[in-house]
């Protein structure tokens, strides 16, 4: 009978064949872009791995056997920041199952959220997600979609103090409720914001991102491939010579590239449930960042599709 520890590490056992590096923050990965948080100075690899759907599975075999490889590419190649949320369905429970199989145990940069109403439920689920991701303390947490976001940040502001909580912030997943959003920027002391951006989707570079770099908040971007409609309009089109100046061997890479060269974009979050998109995204985390110049170019390449 094969258990769960035994179909993770099957999954991990094939990539270690063919290994890719270590854990970020090693010296053997001196080259991956890392991005300071600007309350703190901590480095952070800027490539980070989101879980919304793609780690929704059930806890059979052969689903934490991909997920498990999905996550040793990811390690393998020098991530550390994997976020995830309640909201996710069981992409907390599946995270916690594959770090509780590894070994040793990789360099987590942990990231979920709060999302319900009333301040006990929001301490309970909180508590539920570290057993979940099998974490003690949280690098992030963060009050998804602003929901009953007032009790949650009482809350997360008291636990930071206590160190129960490393940082803290507020997401928006569906590109509402910017208004409000851009409120809670100005009115609490938030270490990160979360939200979507992207070479299509560029409506944070009007607010959003010019007032995180304005008060020193860290930026983690999510959607960054439109939820694949980015390649819906590349498909069959050549890569530029751009893209080889980038170092961009894919369109992904490209899309990816474009988001880095923003300079308050701290983290991003792609997610995905197969290893070989995994190690695209991550080749994103090495090599040149497009400047302004490069950045407007790139915009006019994908304007042109």
């Amino acid at each position: 009978m094969i258990t769960r520890r035994h179909a993770i590490k099957l999954g991990a056992g094939a990539l270690a064949l063919h290994p890719l590096g270590v854990a970020a923050g090693s010296d053997q990965h001196p080259e991956i872009i890392r991005r300071p948080i600007p309350g703190s100075g901590e480095l952070i690899p800027v490539m980070g791995m989101g879980t919304s759907r793609t780690f929704d599975t059930g806890a059979d075999a052969d689903s934490l056997a991909t997920l498990g490889a999905v996550m040793q590419a990811f390690f393998q190649a020098g991530g550390s920041v994997i976020d995830s949320s309640p909201m996710y369905g069981s992409a907390e429970s599946r995270v916690g199952d594959v770090l509780r199989a590894m070994s040793p145990q990789p360099t987590v940069f942990a990231a979920t959220k709060v999302w319900t109403v009333g301040r006990d439920e929001g301490i309970a689920q909180m508590e539920q997600s570290a057993r979940r991701m099998n974490v003690e303390v949280f690098d992030l947490i963060a009050v998804h979609n602003l929901k009953d976001w007032k009790t949650h940040l009482d809350t997360l502001k008291a636990w930071k103090q206590e160190g129960r909580v490393r940082y803290i912030g507020i997401t928006t997943s569906h590109g509402r409720d910017h208004d409000a959003f851009i409120e809670v920027m100005r009115s609490e002391p938030l270490d990160f914001v979360q939200f979507s951006y992207n070479i299509e989707d560029r409506v944070a570079e009007q607010r959003l991102l010019p007032l995180a770099q304005s008060r020193g908040i860290a930026t983690m971007i999510n959607r960054p491939f439109q939820r694949g409609a980015l390649f819906q309009k590349s498909r069959g089109h050549a890569l530029p010579g751009l893209a080889g100046e980038l170092g961009c061997a894919t369109w992904g890479q490209f899309y990816l590239k474009f988001i880095l060269g923003h300079p308050a974009v701290t983290s991003v979050i792609p997610a995905t449930s197969k290893v070989h998109h995994m190690q695209d995204n991550m080749q994103a985390n090495r090599g040149p960042v497009p400047d302004q110049k490069q950045r407007e170019a790139m915009l006019r390449i994908f304007e042109s599709l």
